[in-house]
């Protein structure tokens, strides 16, 4: 069994599979250097769950380096094994890597074994009634609610195989990972944050997200596990965040399907329509914006959360990349690599479709002209601005929503925080001006 996005042991078709066609199962899991070039946050989060699996797996699990077609043929060999099971894959690389595993594997008699998927519903098989994908997220959603999804797969009675020696977890952070421990967290959000949820999730401040992005990253809980537990909610908690919730794994999904009709659209403008709007790139202003030193607090705050934490707030997350693309005028894969190299729960198809969203270059694409004003939107999400004041310090001395326009206060600079890098008035008029005449 070769563990990629599915670190865990219940609910994982991969997992029946392997474990019923054979008496004992190889846990493993290569580490691929070409994923593995993350920032720390990234890295210790991935260390952590792998350190959880081995637990899992009675110390079973084997860890190898290398490219994963020469690593997994040469283990394979090297324990006689037959069949590899894997989870299916639907990212383009993902898919590139296991054709080519498939193909070392085929050449030495044995199989690469593909079942289920990191999704509900796997990506490709929601289509309009013509046959064609789906370009807009809401008839998408229907769809795909309406196409409807398995019941959780029952957590298999697996003997563990005794296999060749595994490298060492360099060091596994404590740092709280693990099928277990997002098990836990569901649960409690669940009977926490579930009623209310539609409402509070923009607020920054109340931190009332899951948080569920992470452990669905790793694969510590495969969504059909959420979207059971939801319907089961249902008629126990307050049905619209019940539904907001459903609804947002379903944009999760809606961006995997995306990813794999366009798989192009990763690094490129889906509505190529726009391909031909003037952006700049400022190496001084990118660097303000990557360092959270924009002048702009919720801006600030946010970038100066993803370098500490290796994650931000979804709605700052819009406000950061708007103020990136609209005020500093920067082609959003500049910044969706950065989002991605940081974000302990980045994820290609759902980050850099989202960027386009926020860009306007993308499927469901918001107007061009919708621009995030990062003073009201902060004001409005974070009317206290304690968001602010957790991760600025600069301005902790300001009370209320004053944290938001330390320009208004004549003691809004006297701890060192910049001044507004541009007018963001004055760069909104820019970036329509610019929209208008995007085909020259």
């Amino acid at each position: 069994m070769w563990f990629r996005r599915d670190l865990r042991l219940g609910d994982n078709p991969a997992l029946c599979a392997a474990r019923a066609s054979a008496s004992a199962v190889l846990p493993v899991f290569v580490v691929d250097e070409r994923v593995m070039a993350l920032a720390g946050a990234r890295r210790e989060r991935l260390t952590a769950s792998l350190a959880a699996l081995q637990r899992e797996t009675d110390g079973a699990l084997i860890v190898r380096s290398g490219e994963p077609a020469e690593v997994v043929a040469e283990l394979t060999a090297e324990v006689g094994a037959e069949e590899v099971h894997v989870s299916g894959e639907t990212t383009p690389y993902g898919r590139r890597r296991d054709a080519a595993v498939a193909s070392r594997l085929a050449r030495a008699g044995r199989r690469l074994v593909a079942t289920g998927s990191p999704y509900a519903v796997t990506p490709g098989r929601v289509r309009t009634a013509s046959g064609t994908p789906f370009r807009v997220f809401t008839p998408f959603s229907r769809e795909w609610k309406a196409h409807g999804w398995r019941e959780p797969a029952q957590r298999p009675d697996v003997t563990w195989a005794v296999g060749p020696k595994s490298e060492r977890l360099d060091h596994p952070p404590e740092v709280p990972a693990g099928e277990d421990v997002a098990l836990k967290h569901w649960r409690a959000f669940l009977e926490r944050d579930l009623d209310g949820y539609d409402e509070l999730r923009d607020r920054p401040d109340l931190d009332r997200t899951s948080r569920m992005s992470i452990p669905l990253k790793y694969g510590e809980i495969h969504p059909r596990t959420l979207l059971a537990d939801l319907r089961r909610h249902r008629s126990d908690c307050d049905r619209a965040g019940v539904d907001r919730f459903e609804t947002e794994l379903a944009w999760r999904e809606f961006y995997a399907d995306v990813l794999w009709h366009a798989p192009r659209s990763r690094w490129r403008d889906w509505n190529e329509d726009v391909s031909h709007v003037q952006y700049d790139q400022d190496a001084d202003l990118m660097a303000a914006w990557r360092e959270g030193r924009t002048g702009y607090p919720l801006v600030d705050a946010g970038m100066r959360q993803l370098l500490a934490e290796g994650w931000m707030h979804n709605r700052v997350r819009m406000v950061c990349a708007s103020f990136l693309v609209k005020d500093l005028h920067v082609w959003w894969p500049h910044g969706a690599r950065h989002f991605l190299r940081h974000l302990v729960d980045g994820d290609l198809a759902s980050n850099n479709h989202g960027w386009q969203w926020v860009a306007g270059t993308g499927t469901d694409a918001a107007p061009y002209f919708r621009v995030f004003n990062p003073v009201t939107q902060g004001k409005r999400f974070d009317p206290e601005g304690d968001y602010v004041r957790r991760w600025v310090p600069e301005l902790r001395h300001l009370q209320g929503p004053d944290a938001h326009e330390p320009w208004r206060r004549p003691e809004g600079y006297v701890h060192g925080y910049p001044q507004r890098v541009v007018d963001h008035a004055e760069e909104r008029h820019v970036a329509l001006e610019r929209w208008a005449h995007r085909h020259g």
